[in-house]
């Protein structure tokens, strides 16, 4: 009886160590700075430009900005969205705007064999990090 149990056991093994396996990570975008300036006319404010690709299958953590952000596809398929609000899917041309005070819940690549690029233009306060962590 004994043997039997640990058969048993041993049997439920490989099943447990692929339960306690995590989920994989989605690949990170790859952002790049284009441009910073401060705005003479908004004093403590700056406009910084990035452009973000996300790999196939690529997402960002949920996060916020503290700024006025707004997004414009250059290509592929990106999806948005900021807590309280709906998903969209945006393709080339089409832009998103998040606000100060928003959460920024979903942003991803809708495609998992295509990159997706796209342009982000930030109204920030000088010197605060472009990228924080949730409240």
């Amino acid at each position: 009886m004994r043997s039997l149990r640990s058969l048993a056991l041993l049997a439920l093994l490989p099943l447990t160590s692929i339960a306690a396996t995590p989920p994989p990570t989605a690949p990170e975008p790859i952002v790049r700075q284009v441009m910073t300036r401060p705005l003479p006319e908004q004093p403590g404010k700056e406009a910084l430009i990035l452009t973000v690709q996300y790999p196939p299958g690529g997402a960002d953590p949920v996060h916020r900005h503290d700024a006025h952000g707004f997004v414009y596809v250059l290509q592929g398929r990106i999806v948005m969205g900021v807590a309280g609000g709906r998903e969209v899917s945006l393709g080339p041309g089409e832009a998103f705007h998040e606000g100060p005070d928003d959460l920024h819940t979903v942003g991803r690549n809708a495609s998992q064999t295509e990159p997706a690029t796209f342009v982000v233009f930030l109204i920030k306060d000088i010197g605060k990090p472009a990228v924080l962590p949730p409240r």
